[in-house]
């Protein structure tokens, strides 16, 4: 997958997840993109998910 692949992959995985989870905001979605661990937990923190699901949920889109 190249970089614009993944742009538009994550594009769509930050819609549906604000989406599913109305009080995410851009700023928490694009806080850490690339520091994946840092992202999980700040959604985490947001929503209450384990990383587990959150992790696949993200796979899964």
């Amino acid at each position: 997958m190249n970089e614009e692949q993944f742009k538009g992959k994550w594009n769509i995985a930050k819609g549906k997840l604000k989406q599913q989870y109305g009080n995410l905001t851009e700023d928490d979605l694009t806080y850490a993109e690339g520091k994946s661990d840092e992202l999980l937990g700040r959604i985490q923190e947001k929503t209450g998910e384990s990383k587990e699901k959150l992790r696949k949920m993200i796979n899964d889109i």
